[in-house]
Parts: structure tokens; C-alpha cells; sequence
């Protein structure tokens, strides 16, 4: 039987989220709003109550912390996604993982194709899976489409990490997360991480544990 919560209009729930104000609560994995593709866009918010929501996402990725945040990560099953990444790295893994500084975006009904072949891997963890990361293989560079929150087309590539976020985000919009592109023999706990594979790239963690990198 479907929860009350998916039987409620859009626009209801999220006055309903917004109500309390301050962070939304991330919802964590095995909630199946995060299995399913969300519906496109279409005007289900108007201007104000659509900005409000944007601002929420926001205010909770921030919290989090993250670098993004798809709205069914807040329960809510439309195609509407922010990213921001301050890239606050070494130099080093700056320069390893192409992380550059990202300004604050709203994605709109956003879609990612890989450009060219080359593909990269890294650890990556997700707000509705805490406490783990593992090593995905996804393309170096992307061609991203869609909108942002005024309706004004986007048509852009990225590169390194950016890349990166642009299809986790894209990706929670189609109902998958990252670990079912994950190689799994890396799945490691937070503190691992930090204390073992802090390394500009996993090199060093496919050794000791056992599996490949793309070449």
C-alpha cells in the first residue's frame, strides 16, 4: 500500500516539508522514492513555492554537508537537483581528481551523456547512504542538458569532478545510487577511508583490496 506521503499532491508535500523550515531530513536508503524515476518538471511548483524549495535544498546540502542534492533525496519525486562544491582540497587531489570549485546551480529535468571515452575512478558516498564510500568508474567528461529553476536552458560540459556530481545527481533522479555502479570490494567505512585510502587517487585501495581500475 503506498505511504500516505506518496499519495499526497506535489505541491502539498512540499509546503508540508517546508512547514517547520531550517534542513530537510535526507532520506536514507531502502526508501523507495529513491528507486524510482522522478517526474519530469512541468510547472507542479509554482514560482514562489518552487523557489522556496530550491532555497531548502540549498540550506540542506550545505548542512549535510554535500556538494548535491536531488530532491527525491527529501522525499520529493521530481526532476530537480543542486550542486555546489567549494573544493575545499589539496592541491594535489585537486589536481589527481579535476576538482575545481563549483558555483551554487539548480538542475532542472537535467540529462547526462558521456563525451568521449576516457573514464576515471574515485570513492564516492551519497547523504542517504552515511557512513560509506566506494570507488565508481564513470566518464571524465559529460554533456549536460536541461534547465535551470527560470525555465532558461542549460547546455553545458564538465570535466573531473564536477563531471562527477552532475550524474550522482542525474543518476538519483533515475532511481539508482551510486553503489549499484560501485565496485563493491571497495565499499569501505568513512573512517577507512580517511585513516587508509586518503590517497590523491585509489590506486593504493585496489591494490590491498583486490580489484581493477578502468586503464
Amino acid at each position: 500500500m503506498p505511504a500516505a506521503r506518496d499519495r499526497m499532491p506535489l505541491a502539498e508535500r512540499v509546503e508540508q516539508l517546508l512547514a517547520p523550515g531550517g534542513p530537510l531530513t535526507v532520506v536514507a536508503a531502502g526508501d523507495p522514492v529513491l528507486r524510482h524515476p522522478a517526474e519530469p518538471f512541468d510547472g507542479q511548483l509554482e514560482p514562489a513555492l518552487l523557489a522556496r524549495f530550491v532555497e531548502a535544498l540549498r540550506v540542506t546540502m550545505h548542512a549535510a554537508p554535500g556538494v548535491g542534492l536531488a530532491a527525491p533525496q527529501v522525499g520529493v519525486a521530481l526532476r530537480i537537483a543542486v550542486i555546489e562544491d567549494p573544493a575545499p582540497v589539496p592541491q594535489d587531489v585537486r589536481l589527481a581528481r579535476g576538482r575545481v570549485p563549483q558555483p551554487f546551480r539548480v538542475l532542472v529535468n537535467p540529462s547526462c551523456r558521456p563525451v568521449g571515452t576516457a573514464r576515471a575512478a574515485f570513492f564516492e558516498g551519497c547523504l542517504s547512504l552515511p557512513g560509506w564510500q566506494a570507488v565508481v568508474a564513470r566518464p571524465g567528461r559529460v554533456r549536460l542538458t536541461g534547465s535551470d529553476e527560470h525555465g532558461r536552458a542549460l547546455d553545458e560540459e564538465f570535466t573531473g569532478w564536477p563531471a562527477r556530481i552532475v550524474q550522482h545527481e542525474t543518476d538519483h533522479l533515475d532511481g539508482v545510487l551510486y553503489v549499484d555502479r560501485a565496485e563493491l570490494r571497495s565499499l569501505s567505512a568513512n573512517r577507512t577511508v580517511a585513516e587508509r585510502w586518503a590517497q590523491p587517487t585509489p590506486g593504493t585501495a585496489a591494490r590491498e583490496l583486490g580489484f581493477d581500475l578502468p586503464e
